[in-house]
């Protein structure tokens, strides 16, 4: 089991940045990955509630997890500290065994240069998952966090 951590500033606060971390409607919005459509099943913002989400590849090349070109990833939330750190356990609704087992991601908000950092910690990736692209995926959809949650500010 492999490992990413990654780093991305927004200039928003942190209260700002943990309510988009745990709002349904914004989770559909920024954590996808460009190129793929969200759909969000269930999404229970609390310690022990679950979700479920469904990515799908907007042009029929891309190949799926979970179907011919959709990923599905269920989870709970295990810890949230307001204004501070979301930490949930998902995994992919796959049949492939190489993609298939726990992943635990802890999402940090640190104060930072009129904004904050966003320190995203992804522990357990399967081994059929790249870790390469598991940091451009949440690279790009940080980028996508930061874009919605400052657009909101103004």
């Amino acid at each position: 089991m492999s490992s990413t951590r990654i780093r991305h500033h927004v200039n928003a606060t942190r209260a700002e940045v943990y309510r988009a971390l745990l709002d349904a409607r914004a989770i559909a919005a920024w954590r996808v990955p460009t190129g793929m459509s969200s759909h969000v099943h269930v999404f229970e913002p609390r310690e022990g509630g679950a979700f479920r989400v469904s990515l799908t590849y907007d042009a029929p090349t891309g190949t799926g997890k979970t179907t011919a070109h959709t990923d599905t990833y269920h989870g709970r939330f295990v810890k949230l500290v307001p204004d501070e750190q979301v930490v949930e356990v998902i995994e992919f609704e796959a049949t492939d065994p190489a993609l298939r087992g726990e992943m635990t991601i802890s999402t940090t908000l640190v104060d930072a240069d009129g904004g904050t950092d966003i320190v995203a910690v992804h522990d357990g990736l399967p081994p059929g998952v790249s870790p390469a692209d598991n940091e451009a995926g949440w690279r790009d959809s940080l980028g996508k966090l930061a874009a919605f949650v400052e657009a909101r500010r103004r």
